[in-house]
């Protein structure tokens, strides 16, 4: 607990564009910020995992404002940032050997889309060894049309995200509950 490591994903100013529709959770941004708030005052480590998409009409595409990151969340100097071209922050990164060269084996993952990069992440994450905790409340979706042509709400797919993630590839959480543990 005390030797988590706060990985913050996607906290660009894409995530403001508004080709991701409806969303939930719209105090997410304000629980990462607690987050990383705590890790700054504890001086523990944290990653800024940022997504350089190499699709050419992506709002996260570098050279274009939304590849930048969201000022509250930005990264303070000798913060580690990571950049990725795929969805999971452990494929490609040199990540996870820079977290095991570390000593560290336990994450706390927040930012967003849940049941995108987060996922992608916690899932690989698991898959490694890793031990994920997930705050709920630290993290957003947004509406989903099915191949069916059903639009799920946000809402909907933020928590069956949660349900499929917890327990087998996550601790889900809240951010109070992270706080506390410290």
């Amino acid at each position: 607990m005390a030797d988590d490591v706060l990985i913050l994903i996607d906290q660009q100013k894409a995530m403001e564009h508004p080709v991701w529709g409806p969303r939930n959770n719209p105090q997410a941004e304000a629980n990462i910020g607690r987050l990383l708030d705590a890790w700054r005052r504890r001086r523990a480590p944290i990653v800024h995992v940022k997504h350089d998409s190499t699709e050419p009409h992506s709002p996260f595409r570098p050279g274009q404002e939304g590849n930048d990151f969201l000022p509250a969340t930005a990264p303070l100097a000798g913060e580690i940032v990571v950049a990725k071209t795929v969805h999971s922050a452990l494929i490609g990164t040199g990540l996870a050997a820079r977290l095991e060269q570390m000593g560290h084996s336990s994450l706390v993952v927040c930012g967003v889309l849940l049941a995108n990069s987060v996922e992608a992440t916690v899932r690989v994450a698991a898959n490694m060894g890793f031990t994920v905790r997930l705050p709920a409340d630290a993290c957003w979706s947004c509406d989903k049309r099915d191949l069916t042509g059903r639009l799920w709400p946000a809402e909907d797919v933020h928590q069956l995200t949660l349900a499929l993630l917890d327990g087998e590839y996550a601790q889900v959480t809240t951010t109070d509950a992270v706080l506390a543990s410290l």
